[in-house]
């Protein structure tokens, strides 16, 4: 299986796999964990063990976090590396609500290196202004 795990800074993990819930369903192949405020990343190292104990070694990560270099990220790669799984973990930071909903719902269908392109050209693509436009004008 391939698993889709999110960490983060805080509850923005759980906070965008509630919202992939909402928009892909309920997923037992997604995990999200958070670094809490006040946990120290050796706390956050137990958790997120415990949260990625169904994963064996036959499967597959897809790791993603909110900042590169983050200590959510850093520590959930050094539980991985532990595992011996580091071979078998696409790892992404930055991630956004299209680039989570494009991973669940195109992991199954594409090797990781077209994976990696696809996703990433979604969260790239969903960055955009959005401006309102109003018609103050009135007619004549």
């Amino acid at each position: 299986m391939k698993y889709v795990v999110l960490v983060s800074h805080g509850l923005f993990a759980e906070g965008l796999f509630d919202a992939l819930k909402m928009l892909a369903g309920k997923r037992d192949d997604v995990i999200a964990v958070g670094l809490h405020d006040g946990q120290s990343a050796d706390e956050f190292a137990q958790v997120f063990n415990q949260a990625i104990s169904q994963v064996t070694s036959d499967d597959e990560i897809i790791l993603l976090g909110d900042l590169i270099g983050g200590s959510p990220l850093t520590t959930a790669m050094n539980v991985i590396a532990e595992h011996q799984m580091s071979q078998k973990t696409l790892v992404i930071g930055g991630m956004n609500l299209p680039l989570a909903l494009t991973t669940v719902l195109m992991k199954d269908a594409f090797d990781q290196e077209y994976l990696k392109e696809q996703i990433l050209n979604e969260a790239h693509g969903a960055l955009k202004e959005f401006k309102v436009v109003s018609d103050d004008e009135e007619d004549i």
